[in-house]
C-alpha cells in the first residue's frame, strides 16, 4: 500500500472512532439511589417505583440494560434515614432521588456534589433545601406536594360535606415537614367558611390519638391531614381514630379514602412522579439541579369515600359528587 492510500486509510478510521465509542458511552449503566419515605410492604412504594421505572423506560433508561436503582425503604422501627442516606451515597450513584421533605434532607446532609432530585416535599423553601423555586442552586431540585390554593379547597369540600363544622384541627408533625405555609393558607381561608383553626402539632402515634380524640370531645369538629411522611406513616391510624370518632376529615392522597377515611382533595401522586422521572432523564443526560426549577403540582384529583360517609350519617350533596374525581361506594 502506498504511504498516501495508508494516511488515507488511517484518517477514516480516526474520523469513524468518535462514532464507534459514543454508543458504548450511551450503554454504561447509570446509577440511581432512591430513599423513599414509605415502608417497602406500602403498597404506595410499589405504585410509585412502577410509575418511575416505567416513565424512566419510556425515556430510553432501561433496568438491567443502562439504568440501576437502589433502593432504601422507611423501617418499621422508624426513619433511619441519615444512616440510609450515606449509605445510598457510598454506592456513587449518578443521581439520587428521595420522596418526603426529612428524606431529602438527609441526603442534603449526606452529599453537597450527587445530584438530588425530590419528590412530596411540602416547602423546600422554609425547610432550607433550595435558594428559590425558580433558582435552586446547588445540587438539589424537585417537585413539591402542595399549592396554597389548597388550602380553601380542603375546607370548602369540608364545609360541603359536613354544613355544621365550626372548627378544623389540622394534623401535622412540626418536626418532619415545614408546617407554616401551609398553615398560613388554611388560617387564611377559614374566615370566609366561618371556621376556627385549633393547631394540635402531634410528635408521635401517642400524641397522635390524644389529638384525635380531644378534637372527637368538640361538637362540630373536622380534621385537616396534612401531606407529610409522619400522617403517611400513620394512614391506618388516623384512618381508624377519625372513624371510632365519627370526625369529617379530609386527606391529602387518594390512598386515605380507599382505606377507608372520608375523602381527599391532593395532588395526582402518579403524575407527579412521572414529571420526577423527567427530571431524572434531564439530570443523568448532563443537566445540573440548579438550573432546574423546582415544579408545584399540576393535577389534582378528589375523591369521597360515600360509604364512610353513610356511616358517619352524612348526607353528600350531588353537587359535590358530581365534582368527585372518585367516588368510593
Amino acid at each position: 500500500m502506498r504511504r498516501r492510500d495508508f494516511l488515507a486509510s488511517f484518517a477514516a478510521v480516526g474520523a469513524a472512532w468518535p462514532r464507534l465509542a459514543r454508543p458504548q458511552q450511551a450503554d454504561r449503566v447509570r446509577r440511581i439511589g432512591w430513599l423513599v419515605g414509605v415502608a417497602e410492604r406500602d403498597p404506595e412504594a410499589r405504585s410509585r417505583n412502577a410509575v418511575v421505572v416505567q416513565a424512566l423506560r419510556d425515556l430510553g433508561w432501561v433496568i438491567g440494560r443502562n439504568l440501576q436503582i437502589d433502593y432504601r425503604y422507611l423501617t418499621e422501627g422508624g426513619p433511619r434515614f441519615d444512616v440510609q442516606a450515606a449509605e445510598l451515597v457510598a454506592l456513587a450513584p449518578d443521581v439520587l432521588l428521595a420522596n418526603s421533605t426529612p428524606a431529602t434532607r438527609a441526603l442534603q446532609r449526606a452529599t453537597s456534589t450527587i445530584p438530588i432530585v425530590f419528590a412530596l416535599v411540602l416547602d423546600p423553601v422554609a425547610g432550607g433545601l433550595v435558594t428559590s423555586l425558580a433558582r435552586p442552586g446547588g445540587n438539589i431540585t424537585g417537585f413539591t406536594n402542595f399549592e396554597v390554593s389548597m388550602g380553601g379547597k380542603w375546607l370548602e369540600f369540608l364545609k360541603e360535606i359536613a354544613p355544621r363544622t365550626t372548627r378544623v384541627v389540622p394534623i401535622f408533625n412540626p418536626a418532619t415537614a415545614p408546617y407554616a405555609g401551609i398553615l398560613r393558607a388554611i388560617e387564611a381561608a377559614a374566615p370566609s367558611f366561618s371556621l376556627a383553626v385549633v393547631t394540635r402539632g402531634v410528635a408521635d402515634a401517642a400524641e397522635l390519638e390524644r389529638a384525635i380524640v380531644a378534637a372527637g370531645s368538640e361538637p362540630g369538629t373536622a380534621l385537616v391531614v396534612f401531606p407529610d411522611v409522619f400522617t403517611t406513616a400513620h394512614t391506618e391510624q388516623i384512618i381508624a381514630l377519625a372513624t371510632r370518632q365519627r370526625l369529617p376529615a379530609i386527606h391529602p392522597y387518594r390512598f386515605f379514602p380507599t382505606g377507608g377515611g372520608l375523602m381527599s382533595y391532593g395532588i395526582d401522586t402518579p403524575d407527579l412522579f412521572r414529571r420526577t422521572a423527567g427530571y431524572l432523564d434531564r439530570v443523568l443526560k448532563g443537566e445540573k439541579p440548579g438550573d432546574l426549577p423546582v415544579q408545584a403540582p399540576t393535577k389534582f384529583e378528589f375523591v369521597i369515600n360515600l360509604k364512610t360517609a353513610k356511616a358517619f350519617g352524612l348526607d353528600v350533596p350531588q353537587a359535590l359528587l358530581a365534582r368527585a374525581d372518585e367516588v368510593i361506594e
